[in-house]
């Protein structure tokens, strides 16, 4: 008896506080004005048979003028999957079409716009090293941030 009392305690805490311990499958990062992310590290699920990235600019300027995106990919091929991307130019969200090292990206956005994407989790591998950052010219030595996966 006292063991049921047990097991029947313990899944009442589990789905209360479930949440707070389940692998997230989305990440929601919000830029503003200036260079940088609202999160320099964020956690996935391993089980995640998909993962949805959503991106809020939260500041007033157009996209012309201080456009952010997400981008990711593993981390040591964030230098070339940015430099590749300038070279693509604003038309293509500074992002070089079909390039096989960004596992996700999102479009550019200004003030007040917001953008997302989603990926299969099957991209990423528990324990790899990725990284999540903006490609806009400029903006990746302050905009870069470390993608874990659980």
């Amino acid at each position: 008896m006292r063991a049921l009392f047990l097991a029947i305690t313990l899944a009442i805490a589990a789905s209360a506080f479930g949440s707070a311990h389940a692998a997230s499958c989305s990440i929601d990062l919000k830029v503003g004005d200036t260079m940088g992310y609202d999160q320099h590290s964020v956690t996935v699920g391993s089980a995640c048979t998909e993962v949805t990235v959503r991106l809020a600019h939260t500041g007033h300027l157009p996209v012309q003028t201080m456009g952010h995106n997400v981008v990711i990919g593993a981390a040591d091929a964030v230098q070339g999957i940015a430099q590749d991307g300038a070279q693509a130019g604003p038309a293509a969200n500074y992002v070089k079409p079909g390039d096989p090292r960004v596992i996700a990206a999102t479009k550019l956005v200004g003030g007040g716009q917001s953008t997302g994407t989603s990926f299969p989790g099957s991209a990423l591998k528990s324990g790899g090293a990725y990284r999540f950052f903006c490609t806009s010219p400029g903006h990746l030595a302050q905009m870069t941030g470390q993608l874990v996966v659980q």
